[in-house]
Formats: C-alpha cells, sequence, structure tokens
C-alpha cells in the first residue's frame, strides 16, 4: 500500500491560536502528530507522500529524519485538498492499494492495522459512537456510505467520518479520473473526499468502525487537547 496525506492547508479554525500547521504540532510525547503518523505508516512498510503548501519549510525539517516524498500546492490559500491531491497526480498509479488520509488526523495503530486488513476495495474509517455531535456525518444503509454532509439531521445520522479512507487498486483508476475531471472543471474548493462521495450511488463505499479505539481530528485546540491528554494518558506506567 502506498499513503499520500495532505497537508498543504493553513487550518484557520485553529491558526489564530498558534503559529505552525496543525499536524506539526507537539502531540505531547516531544513528537509531532505528522511525525508520529508517517513513523507509523513506515513501520508498515507503508510508502508515504505528502503533499505541503502553507509553512512548507517547516515539513521538510520536521520530518528529515524519515522517507518520505513531498508534493507542493502552491495554490494552497485559494484551493482545497481536492487540488492538493491533484499535485499528487503522478504518484497515483493503477495496480496499487493507496491509504488518503487529511494530516491533522490522529489514528490509533489498531486502526490502521484492522484498516489494512480490509478486503472490500473503497472503505471510510468512521466512528459509529458519535452522531450527536460531530464534524462530517454519513447516512449508511446496508452497511454503505449512501449519503454524507456536515449538517445532514441528526436521524439520518449514522457515523462521523474520521479523516481518512483506503482506496483499492479495483477503483484507483476510476477515482484519479474523477479527481482530475473535477480540477479540470474548475471545482478546486472541494474536499478530495467528493471524489468518491459524488459516486457512492455507483461504488460499494463500506464504512469501517474505528471503535473502541481513540482517534481525533484537529479542528480546534480542543481536539489537540484530547490528543495530548491521550498521548500522556498511554505513557504512564
Amino acid at each position: 500500500m502506498k499513503a499520500i496525506l495532505l497537508a498543504a492547508g493553513v487550518g484557520s479554525r485553529i491558526s489564530r491560536e498558534v503559529n505552525r500547521p496543525k499536524s506539526l504540532l507537539d502531540i505531547g510525547n516531544g513528537e509531532t502528530l505528522l511525525h508520529y503518523t508517517v513513523s507509523m505508516l513506515r513501520r508498515h512498510d507503508i510508502q508515504v507522500g505528502i503533499v505541503v503548501g502553507y509553512q512548507k519549510d517547516l515539513f521538510f525539517e520536521a520530518l528529515k529524519d524519515l522517507d518520505v516524498t513531498f508534493f507542493e500546492n502552491p495554490f494552497y490559500r485559494v484551493s482545497n485538498s481536492i487540488a492538493s491531491l491533484w499535485f499528487a497526480r503522478e504518484a497515483i498509479r493503477p495496480g496499487e492499494d493507496y491509504l488518503f488520509a487529511n494530516a491533522d488526523v490522529y489514528l490509533e495503530e489498531e486502526i490502521l492495522e484492522k484498516l489494512l486488513a480490509a478486503r472490500e476495495d473503497v472503505v471510510m474509517l468512521a466512528d459509529f459512537r458519535r452522531v450527536l455531535e460531530g464534524d462530517y456525518f454519513f447516512h449508511c444503509e446496508n452497511g454503505l456510505v449512501k449519503g454524507y454532509g456536515k449538517e445532514m439531521p441528526v436521524e439520518r445520522r449514522t457515523c462521523e467520518y474520521v479523516g481518512a479512507a483506503k482506496v483499492g487498486r479495483g477503483y484507483i483508476e476510476t477515482f484519479k479520473k474523477d479527481m482530475e475531471a473535477m480540477v479540470a472543471g474548475e471545482d478546486y474548493q472541494t474536499w478530495w473526499e467528493t471524489a468518491l462521495y459524488d459516486h457512492c450511488d455507483q461504488v460499494d463505499i463500506h464504512p469501517m468502525d474505528v471503535a473502541p479505539c481513540f482517534w481525533a481530528e484537529i479542528d480546534y485546540i480542543e481536539d489537540y487537547e484530547r490528543i495530548v491528554e491521550f498521548v500522556k494518558g498511554k505513557e504512564k506506567p
């Protein structure tokens, strides 16, 4: 498997409180979130590419001891993650399985191991414990994602999206073509996941429950604090 992590954005919801990209924040053990994630991926022999933009030089320095490939989105202030993934398009090749993830997501290693063991071609991580509060939700029917949205009514929510997905070799070429077509159509302001969402009626998208493991995506300072608290708790004897 190969992984491409999206780390180009400014992170406007938290940038007023921190002066560096949120994926480069220390998670409480002297290690940045992104260094933790890349190290975990490399332990599983996963090749890692990272798309950078905002304060890109900080990423080069923070990950200089790790084997990663960098891509750059120079238009990170006027585009969203679909454009970032487009800049890494040459690394997306047929016959390979891919993990796509937002770089500001903390995942316990057990979640990655569960995802690597999945046989389904398209798998999106989700938390079925969270339907009342969250950032982005799925509506699932018969074990497949059939609806999605930030403002989805509570009664339709099945789970919260976690921020990472596997796209396997059986669908990766179609996914890449859809992503490229969106950018060619000047749809720069959407998320990379939209290349999957827009086709959920044609492709089986399987939500994988991360429970009972811990995860967090840093949108606000409170999310970051939850990661720090969890990591410190794991280190206690």
